[in-house]
């Protein structure tokens, strides 16, 4: 790998990271602290939690697509600032429908696609399984990380302090912008580009798997941060304590399960058996009487969710055409992200109705629904590239 591909994976990989930070530091402390806003409900709070991903969802695919034809950094610089203003108003806000609006506003800057799309103009197609997965284990890192950092900055500065976090990383994420290679040429951009992305049945089933990957996420974390608390007596500025032990333990199989599963010629034993372990790690936090278990639960999930987190990137971006590379990676992310709302309003419905343990037996059940179907993962989409 050259050191150019080098330079554009560190500096994409750090800006995604830097985002999604903002956006997932409030994920593990919100839920059990909303109750200062006026007007929080379960339900309200968890459409807090969880509306990011519909604003992502909408504007994925029209960010991505205006990447393909303005380029990929004026796309960059405009949601990130979109996203500093969304953590600017939420850090500001009384109100829970405020808070709302403020998320929404982070989940505007749908810069996901664009930066992805991006990282593959700047690599070659035989670095970019692993350009990808570095992109992908960014996404994981920052999850894992504002699981500690959220809790700490909670009890250091309030959920405003949290918010304020977000923008500034926001800011330091423009900053890094600088820092990535110029773009080669760009391919002109295909004529009916978001067509052919959404009707490629190579595809489709990666859309449907990420969709599940992050709504089962977003609803187990409605839940998740008030069973610490209301099961265990751990308050949410203390939680780092349980979540740090589980980020080390979950990413430590990640480079072993890659280098496994491409190498091998594994890849469908190691994809499969990944949903397999996060459906079952969640059945197991859904019935965990102690804390250690409960860690030693999310510790399961989260070494499946890693490894799924850094490969469906891979696979989409070596199966779409560069002139529609943008639009498939934006209904990639919209997808990705419609799944974040849709767990986040539907665990917080779950939790007002039936309560936590239900709400993890059917995040669950969503896994093993996604396992029954991947048989029709087309494994062979990522060697060959669909027709023009």
């Amino acid at each position: 790998m050259s050191r150019t591909e080098w330079r554009a994976i560190a500096s994409l990989a750090l800006i995604y990271w830097l985002r999604m930070l903002g956006l997932f530091m409030i994920l593990p402390v919100f839920s059990a602290s909303a109750g200062q806003y006026a007007g929080a409900t379960p339900v309200l709070i968890g459409i807090a939690v969880g509306i990011y991903g519909l604003t992502q969802a909408i504007l994925q695919v029209p960010f991505g697509m205006a990447s393909d034809r303005l380029g990929r950094k004026p796309v960059i610089i405009v949601g990130l600032l979109i996203f500093v203003a969304g953590s600017v108003l939420a850090a500001s806000a009384e109100q829970i429908e405020w808070v709302i609006v403020g998320r929404a506003l982070q989940g505007a800057g749908a810069i996901s696609a664009a930066v992805t799309a991006l990282l593959a103009d700047l690599t070659r197609p035989e670095s970019r399984t692993l350009s990808m997965a570095v992109l992908g284990i960014s996404i994981g890192a920052a999850f894992l990380l504002a699981l500690v950092t959220g809790p700490l900055l909670l009890a250091w500065l309030g959920l405003d302090g949290v918010f304020l976090a977000a923008a500034l990383l926001g800011a330091v994420a423009l900053l890094a912008l600088a820092w990535v290679p110029r773009p080669p040429v760009a391919v002109a951009p295909a004529r009916g580009g978001l067509r052919r992305a959404l009707g490629a049945r190579g595809l489709r089933p990666l859309y449907g798997g990420i969709f599940v990957l992050h709504a089962v996420m977003t609803a187990a974390f409605v839940v998740i941060p008030l069973s610490l608390r209301d099961q265990f007596d751990v308050p949410a500025g203390a939680q780092w304590r349980v979540f740090a032990p589980v980020m080390l333990c979950s990413v430590l199989p990640l480079p072993l399960l890659i280098r496994w599963a491409e190498r091998g010629g594994r890849q469908s034993v190691v994809f499969a058996g990944c949903i397999a372990l996060a459906a079952g790690a969640l059945v197991l936090a859904a019935t965990a009487e102690s804390v250690l278990l409960l860690g030693v639960a999310l510790a399961g999930y989260f070494a499946g969710f890693n490894f799924l987190e850094a490969t469906l990137p891979s696979l989409v971006s070596k199966a779409a055409p560069e002139a529609i590379r943008g639009a498939a990676l934006g209904v990639y992310s919209s997808a990705q992200f419609f799944g974040a709302f849709v767990g986040g309003a539907a665990g917080g419905l779950l939790l007002g109705q039936w309560g936590a343990g239900a709400t993890l037996l059917a995040s669950a059940g969503m896994l093993a629904c996604w396992l029954g179907f991947v048989r029709h993962t087309p494994w062979a989409v990522a060697r060959a590239r669909l027709a023009s």
